[in-house]
Order: structure tokens, then sequence, then C-alpha cells
């Protein structure tokens, strides 16, 4: 298939928008503790999406799967463990942080970890810095960490300007110290997603030799990777049913009351997925330059996540040249995008 950034960028951007909008039905969820809504959710997300998109676009996942190298399907399934410890943990930051701040310093370093560290694992190295496009490409990467970085910035001067009721009031738990070192953690093992594209190539050469369109190649390797994020984040969630006694959630609250959650929940765990869904169409249109799908993954996040976090007034009681930041921050990640976008084109031309 042809490369076409343009059409590439396009997909990451609804990717983008999905990503950032997943959390926003939980927010009409009554009742239920954390771990009980997010299970509900990364079940719809993490199996019942994945297969189904897959049993639909590809003409045999099954037999993918079962022709496809074991090590590559093993590969993608613990690095799925991996990167459900940070999804995981991203979740928990959204708690503390609000959607903006907190989407702002996880990707941030899901970013760089999940940008640079494929090629120089996979031995493209020098892909990185031989020739132009690769230059350009690094460039788009480096300007997307500096908007990341704006953002952080107007989120540590709203920790100081904000009082403690207004920080409460805009995000429930907030706690800015414990958030950020769980976005830290969160953002490092949430690069884990990068590495299981990486290691799935082989299962996606089964599937375009067994007729699945080269657009759709993707999607057999996100069965896989994200079963081992739902192991991880279904262990974490039923040990926390069992010690806060929440496991009473799933069918309690009136029938009204639990089918409104479960569809809410079942709703962000849809949600969720359609960002894997028109991500792993939009590699397949960025050229060989696809390491850099990741960092415009990450950056459309941001930009979207932000303005719902304005949206929200999170960001209610800072002052103007707070808001300003996070302007700039906006503005130079959609920079990143453009850049970046420039350094796959010329690749591909």
């Amino acid at each position: 298939m042809a490369a076409n950034p343009v059409l590439g960028i396009g997909l990451h951007a609804v990717g983008g928008l999905a990503a950032a909008s997943f959390y926003i039905p939980f927010k009409r969820v009554r009742h239920w503790a954390w771990e009980s809504y997010w299970l509900v959710g990364g079940f719809f997300s993490w199996i019942i999406a994945p297969w189904v998109v897959a049993l639909a676009t590809c003409p045999d996942v099954v037999g993918v799967l079962r022709d496809a190298p074991a090590a590559s399907v093993l590969g993608c399934y613990g690095l799925g463990v991996l990167w459900g410890i940070g999804g995981l943990t991203f979740g928990l930051s959204m708690r503390y942080l609000g959607m903006s701040l907190g989407y702002a310093l996880a990707l941030g370093f899901c970013a760089a970890c999940g940008t640079i560290v494929p090629p120089l694992i996979l031995g493209g190295a020098a892909e990185l810095v031989g020739g132009r496009p690769g230059q350009v490409a690094m460039v788009g990467v480096g300007v997307c960490l500096a908007g990341i970085a704006i953002c952080g910035c107007a989120g540590m001067r709203k920790e100081r300007e904000v009082s403690a009721a207004q920080k409460a009031e805009a995000v429930g738990e907030f706690n800015f110290v414990k958030g950020v070192w769980v976005a830290v953690f969160a953002g490092v093992m949430s690069a884990c997603m990068a590495l299981a594209f990486a290691a799935g190539k082989p299962i996606a050469a089964v599937a375009v030799a067994k007729g699945t369109p080269d657009l759709f190649k993707n999607y057999p390797v996100l069965v896989a990777t994200l079963a081992g994020g739902f192991t991880t984040n279904a262990v974490w969630c039923v040990a926390l049913n069992l010690r806060n006694r929440t496991g009473r959630d799933y069918v309690s609250g009136g029938g009204a009351t639990l089918a409104v959650n479960y569809l809410f929940a079942a709703l962000a765990g849809i949600t969720w997925y359609l960002q894997f869904f028109f991500y792993g169409m939009g590699t397949t249109r960025m050229g060989r330059y696809e390491f850099s799908s990741w960092a415009i993954h990450m950056a459309f996040i941001i930009v979207f996540s932000t303005l719902w976090g304005l949206y929200f007034r999170e960001w209610r009681g800072s002052s103007r040249r707070t808001h300003h930041l996070v302007v700039a921050g906006i503005v130079v990640l959609l920079a990143s995008i453009a850049v970046v976008g420039v350094g796959d084109y010329l690749k591909a031309h």
C-alpha cells in the first residue's frame, strides 16, 4: 500500500480524539468503586472490541494467530502485560491529576520512550539520524516533547495558584505529587504498546498472506497484545474488589442504575479501543518512518485531552498566564505533528 502521510495523520487525529475522550463516560457511573468500572470498561476495550473488529476485518483471525510465529504472539502478549501495568496506573493518574495534566505528563514519557526505543532495540537507530527525512522526523519528536513540557509547566503553575477547595471541585482526588509519580511510571510502561506493534509485524504479515487488507493487518496483533493488558488489569482490579469488598458493585444498585453503569463503562471501553482502531490504520499509511506514529498519536491525545480539561473547567482559578501556557503547549504540539508529517512525506517521496 502506498504511503499517504496526510491520511495517516488524519487517522491518528481521530484515534487521538477517542483516546482523549474515553474517560468521560466513566463520570456518569454512580456508586461503583474505581476498580469495578475500570474492569468492566477494560473487558469491553481489551477483549470484546478487539475480537469483534478482528473478526470483521480479517478472514481467519484464529488461523492467523495459530500460524504466526509463537515468539511473536507470546512477545505481543508479554508486552501487553507490561503495557497493562502502564494502562492501570494511567487510570490512576486521571484520578489524581485530572484529564489535561494527567494526559500531558503521562504521555510525555510515553511519547519519548515509545518513539525512540523501538528503532533502537530493533536495529534501526541509523534511520533516526541518517538522512534528512529521519532528521526532520526526530526534530518533530523533539518539538512534541517541548510542547509536553510546556503543558507540564502549566500544570505546576496551577498547583501553586489554585486553592485546595478549587482543586477538589475540579478533580475530586487531586494530589499533584502522587499523580506525577504515577504519571511518570504509567508513561514509561505504556510505551510497551509501541514495542508490541513492532514485535507483531510477523503476525501482521501472516494476516496479509491470508487475505487481510493491508489497512487492517494490525488488528490480529491487537488481539494478542490487549489480552495481555487485560490480564494485568483483571488481576489487580479483582484483588482490589476482594480487599475493598466492592465485588457487590457488579450486581448492586438497582436495575436502572446497574444498567446505566454497565452502559457507560462499556461505552468508555469501546471509545478507548477506537484509539487503536484508527492508530492501527494510521501506521500503515505513514511510510517507512512509521515509528513517528507514536509521537503523533500522543500529541493528538494531549491536544484533545487539554481541550476537554478546559471544557470541564479543570483550570478554573489559575492565572491568565497559566491559561496562555496551556494554549502555547497545544500550539507547539500541533507544530510537532506537522514537522513529523513533513519527515514522513520526504521519505515517502
